[in-house]
């Protein structure tokens, strides 16, 4: 069941018509477009929307940011990425889609379509024809303009409206209890644990469209209700030097008077609770009164909605009371599409007038102004910051003033250059699983990176691409790490190592995809290009990829004999290098398939211990799956299913959903030849789920095929066919994560 919401760390205020609205729409029509200017809270009253009808859609809701994405070529992997759908084959994107939703029932949420309305129309046209179950939300600034579409008009909160001024209020007070604020010590940004205190993080928007800000802190809930019930209370939660800040700073007059004249905007108001934390709410009403006569005093030809003038006006406002360095690391952080972090904008950002030092404090200058928001990564990767389109549009209009266009674009690709060679040193070593996720966490601006080298330096390019084509061919890109590769070397002819490294994860893209043959015409070039060459590291890649392809296509005599030809040409011992560590896990498999089971146990042991060592995750998890299938063919059931849930372990930590489904099958064998029928076909059904989202029936080595066949044959012969099927069709249509989950328990005793 999709679930993959955002996460919603804020309260909702008011919304309870358009709630209504939305919800019976959602109940009666199939496509629903929530349309309003910039700002407006068209993301939040979407996500509101998804969690309170999640219940009735059986197969769940899937969220898809599509803010980030400049132009169409990640789309559709987007949305697969949000529907769970990491696809292996070799089939139009759209089309799997479409087959994996075909007989599901799904709200599918795309926040941020105003920029790919012509693209959105396509995909969303062929999944409403392919998927009789779905329905689709979409938000953007205009409606797609489909014949059977339902359109809601989100309007700004009544600006002379209780929840208005509730908003300000809530705002207001998050900006005087965020990072640094009350002689607190160190910084209180997310994950420090030095902060005030429970609500003392910088809250900040789950959606990523440019309008996530409808909704107050969650912190203050519970407080002060309104400044028409309240006046000027202390709002619950803020004491000490905090009330007197709030009882000299907050005048309900005057928020009352900001907040009719920006129109009850909440990015607007947003940003002036922003600043009226610093200086109060007289002086923000002073200051947008003067600011906002004069563009009545200078109105322009310009035809252009009022309600996008004042949110423009408002920005450069806000823009205007940064200061010079706040206002230039504005602009150079807009280079950024997708969540960034703090050594990514000290890398990208500094330089000129902007120390390297200086970043930290103006990245919290910039947060307490509303113009970032800082979130907390997941699995504890610290924190994180975005901005929304809106803001991010108007600092690349200044970045262009700036004439720093190309010179930000060409320091964000170094800096990912860099952080691609960063990751792929750290591969053989404990942090493999950490780099996995970072690379996954960037994978955005890592496609950003890759657009502008292909014009701007092609070998640059070709290098990047090839550095992270593996990592990508393991988490859930497939298709965009062949996309980005073929384009490369199609660019860049010749030898080198970086061909043969773009050649080498090629070539694992196409055999992950099947595509045996073709993936064999890449092995060759690939082999080529490494001899050309004559480094070590090209050519063990090089017999990794032809001793994988014998391997599935069964030929373990001619998988042996390339690992050891490459690893006695190199002179490489396991743990010189990641590509020779490879093909010693390539010997192992083709000692299995080639049933010297005792030697091929042996050496996998001796290269576990060493993964172990070095905590490692990706090859150890290759030989837990070889040290089970041997179990199994040696007839310990009990060892098998120990070994095929560490090799899970170790999969889930670096999201491999094939690795996954290769794993939960061996499972569900070593249950079953352990007499267990019932929960073997449970963990059956498991393993068929993580198969369809990779787009395949099971695959493997060959010999995997006959041991699994033999197993299920005994689980329902155990179990009974009735009671074995229940328990497939359980498993089968169990969340992901909770059927994962459920396998890695061992039985009781």
């Amino acid at each position: 069941m999709l679930g993959h919401l955002p996460e919603d760390t804020t309260s909702f205020v008011g919304r309870r018509r358009e709630l209504g609205l939305l919800d019976g729409a959602l109940r009666q029509h199939r496509l629903i477009t929530l349309a309003g200017c910039g700002g407006v809270g068209k993301s939040r009253l979407a996500l509101r929307a998804a969690r309170q009808v999640r219940t009735a859609f059986p197969d769940g809701v899937a969220w898809a940011d599509l803010a980030p994405l400049y132009g169409d070529r990640l789309l559709v992997a987007t949305v697969s990425s949000a529907c769970d759908l990491s696809d292996h084959t070799p089939r139009m994107p759209a089309d799997a889609l479409c087959e994996w939703l075909a007989m599901k029932q799904v709200l599918l949420v795309l926040d941020s379509c105003e920029h790919l309305l012509a693209p959105c129309r396509a995909l969303v046209g062929d999944l409403l024809t392919a998927v009789p179950g779905l329905t689709v939300l979409t938000t953007g600034r205009e409606p797609l303009g489909m014949a059977p579409e339902r359109v809601l008009d989100v309007e700004p909160l009544p600006e002379s409206g209780p929840e208005a001024r509730e908003l300000f209020r809530q705002r207001m007070v998050s900006a005087l209890r965020g990072p640094g604020r009350w002689g607190s010590g160190p910084s209180s940004r997310p994950g420090s644990g030095t902060g005030p205190g429970p609500g003392a993080e910088a809250d900040h928007r789950a959606p990523g469209g440019d309008d996530g800000t409808a909704g107050g802190d969650g912190a203050e809930a519970g407080g002060e209700t309104g400044d028409g019930a309240g006046g000027g209370a202390v709002p619950g939660g803020v004491g000490g030097a905090g009330r007197a800040a709030w009882t000299e700073r907050y005048d309900p007059e005057a928020a009352r008077w900001i907040c009719h004249r920006l129109e009850g905007i909440p990015l607007a108001l947003e940003l002036a609770a922003a600043q009226a934390a610093r200086t109060g709410t007289a002086d923000i009403a002073e200051r947008l009164a003067s600011r906002f006569d004069v563009l009545r005093a200078d109105d322009t030809a310009v035809v252009r909605p009022e309600r996008h003038r004042t949110m423009v006006t408002t920005i450069g406002w806000s823009h205007e009371l940064c200061s010079p360095p706040e206002r230039l690391l504005w602009a150079r952080l807009t280079v950024f599409r997708g969540d960034f972090d703090e050594g990514a904008a000290r890398a990208v950002c500094a330089g000129g007038p902007l120390a390297t030092e200086r970043i930290s404090p103006l990245l919290d200058r910039l947060t307490a102004a509303s113009v970032i928001f800082a979130v907390k990564a997941p699995g504890g990767g610290g924190v994180r910051y975005r901005m929304l389109d809106t803001i991010r549009d108007y600092g690349r209009i200044w970045l262009r003033e700036l004439a720093e266009e190309r010179a930000v674009a060409d320091r964000h690709a170094d800096h990912f250059v860099r952080f691609a060679e960063e990751a792929d040193a750290a591969w053989l070593g404990p942090e493999q699983a950490h780099w996995y996720r970072r690379v996954g966490d960037t994978h955005t601006d890592l496609c950003t990176a890759l657009d502008h080298l292909l014009t701007a330096d092609p070998g640059r390019a070709l290098r990047l691409a090839g550095l992270v084509g593996f990592f990508w061919s393991c988490c859930g890109h497939l298709h965009e790490a062949r996309g980005y590769l073929e384009q490369v070397i199609a660019g860049h002819p010749g030898s080198g190592p970086d061909r043969t490294r773009a050649l080498w994860a090629l070539g694992i893209g196409a055999t992950l995809q099947g595509e045996y043959g073709t993936a064999q015409e890449i092995s060759t070039a690939c082999t080529r290009s490494a001899r050309d060459t004559g480094q070590a590291a090209g050519i063990l890649a090089a017999a990794y990829l032809a001793g994988l392809l014998a391997l599935l296509t069964g030929r373990p005599l001619d998988a042996e004999r390339i690992s050891v030809e490459a690893l006695e040409a190199t002179g490489y011992e396991p743990f010189d290098s990641a590509d020779g560590l490879r093909c010693h896990l390539v010997r192992v498999f083709a000692l299995t398939g080639l049933g010297r089971l005792a030697e091929a146990r042996e050496r996998a042991l001796w290269l576990r211990r060493g993964c172990v060592e070095r905590e490692e995750s990706w090859t150890r998890a290759y030989l837990d799956y070889q040290l089970s299938l041997i179990a199994l063919f040696t007839g310990a059931a009990e060892q098998a299913a120990e070994h095929a849930r560490a090799m899970l372990t170790c999969k889930h930590g670096i999201g491999d959903s094939f690795g996954i489904a290769l794993g939960l099958d061996l499972l569900a064998a070593a249950i079953a030849a352990g007499g267990d029928g019932e929960r073997a076909g449970l963990v059956y059904g498991t393993g068929q789920a993580f198969w369809s989202t990779v787009g395949h029936p099971q695959r493997g080595t060959p010999e995997l095929a006959a041991v699994r066949e033999q197993c299920e044959r005994a689980a329902r012969t155990v179990a009974g066919d009735r009671v074995y099927e229940q328990a497939f069709r359980e498993g089968a249509g169990a969340d992901l994560e909770s059927g994962l989950k459920a396998a890695l328990v061992p039985p009781p005793g």
